[in-house]
C-alpha cells in the first residue's frame, strides 16, 4: 500500500489506452497534482501557525513529494525525511531533489505507517501528512505515534481531500451527461470497505491523540483547464484508474461512454476537450503537541 496519494484504484486494459502499471499511475497522478496544486500547496504552508521556522520536518506519506518540496521551498533552512511505504515513489522523489539542487536537504524512508513499530525518523519540529492518513487501517495508533514523535511544541499539518477531483461539466459527456458523478459515486462504494476514514472529521481524532487544535482550514481549488495544460492529463489519469474498479457497476452506455473519454486517440478524448476545470476540496489541520 502507498500512502500520500489522490486515490486511483487499480487499472485494468480497456479500448483504446495505454495500460500503465499501477504504481506508475498512482505516481504520474501525484506529479501531476503537484503541477497543478502548486500555488494551493504553497498557501498551506504559508497558513501553517507555526512558531519559528521548522529544521527538522517529516513528510508521512510523501509520494513523489509534492509537500516535500513545498516545504523545503517554504523552510529554506529545513531538512525534510520524506517516508512512503512505495520505493518507486521515493526513487522518484530523490530524482528530483537532484534535479532541483535539493538532495542533501532530503533523507528517504522507506516504511509502512501501518507497521506497530516505525523506524527512527528523529524529532521532528513539524510533521506533515497530506492525503495519507485515510489510507491506514489503524489511524489513531499512527495519530499517537506523531504525537510521542514531534518534539513537544512541534505542530502536525493534517491535510486531507474529500475525494478524486471533478473535471467534466454536468452536461457532459454528450449522450450521457452526469457520467462522472456516476463513476464517483461508484468508486465511494468500492473505497468504503477499504479506506472508511476518507472524508473523516480529523479534529476529534487528534484532539483524541493528544493534539491541540489550533486551526482548520477548507481551501475550495476551481481551475480552469485553459490555465493549465496538465489539467487534461490529470483528468485521463483519474479516469484511467476509476474504470476497471467500477466497470462491473456501469451500464453498457455509461462505460462505452467512459472508454470514449480515455482512448487518447480518439475523437471523444478527455485531452480534446476545453471545457475541463478541475474542482475539489482539501481541509488542513494544524495541531500541536502541548
Amino acid at each position: 500500500m502507498t500512502h500520500a496519494h489522490p486515490h486511483t484504484p487499480r487499472q485494468g486494459a480497456s479500448p483504446g489506452h495505454h495500460h500503465m502499471p499501477d504504481t506508475e499511475l498512482q505516481a504520474v497522478i501525484l506529479d501531476l497534482d503537484a503541477e497543478v496544486l502548486t500555488e494551493h500547496i504553497a498557501s498551506i504552508t504559508a497558513w501553517l501557525p507555526l512558531k519559528t521556522d521548522p529544521r527538522q520536518i517529516v513528510d508521512l506519506g510523501s509520494g513523489t513529494g509534492a509537500g516535500t518540496f513545498a516545504l523545503l521551498d517554504r523552510f529554506p533552512d529545513s531538512h525534510v525525511t520524506a517516508v512512503d511505504a512505495s520505493a518507486e515513489h521515493l526513487q522518484r522523489l530523490r530524482t528530483k531533489a537532484c534535479a532541483r539542487g535539493v538532495e542533501e536537504r532530503v533523507s528517504r524512508v522507506q516504511a509502512d505507517l501501518d507497521d506497530a513499530a516505525w523506524p527512527d525518523l528523529g524529532v521532528p519540529d513539524l510533521v506533515w501528512a497530506s492525503a495519507s492518513l485515510h489510507h491506514l487501517a489503524d489511524p489513531d495508533r499512527a495519530l499517537r505515534a506523531v504525537h510521542d514523535l514531534l518534539t513537544p511544541g512541534g505542530l502536525f499539518a493534517v491535510v486531507e481531500l474529500a475525494g478524486f477531483p471533478r473535471f467534466l461539466p454536468e452536461s457532459a459527456p454528450e449522450g450521457r451527461p452526469g457520467l462522472e458523478e456516476r463513476c464517483h459515486a461508484a468508486i465511494d462504494q468500492v473505497n468504503a470497505e477499504h479506506m472508511p476514514h476518507r472524508g473523516a472529521d480529523w479534529g476529534p481524532m487528534l484532539t483524541a491523540a493528544g493534539f491541540t487544535i489550533e486551526g482548520v482550514r477548507t481551501i475550495a481549488v476551481n481551475i480552469e483547464g485553459s490555465r493549465s495544460e496538465a489539467i487534461g492529463r490529470y483528468a485521463l489519469g483519474g479516469l484511467q484508474g476509476i474504470r476497471s474498479a467500477v466497470a462491473a457497476s456501469l451500464s453498457p452506455e455509461d462505460l462505452t461512454a467512459l472508454d470514449q473519454l480515455v482512448d487518447t486517440g480518439g475523437p471523444h478524448s478527455i485531452l480534446r476537450r476545453d471545457d475541463l476545470t478541475m474542482r475539489t476540496e482539501r481541509t488542513v489541520w494544524a495541531a500541536r503537541r502541548t
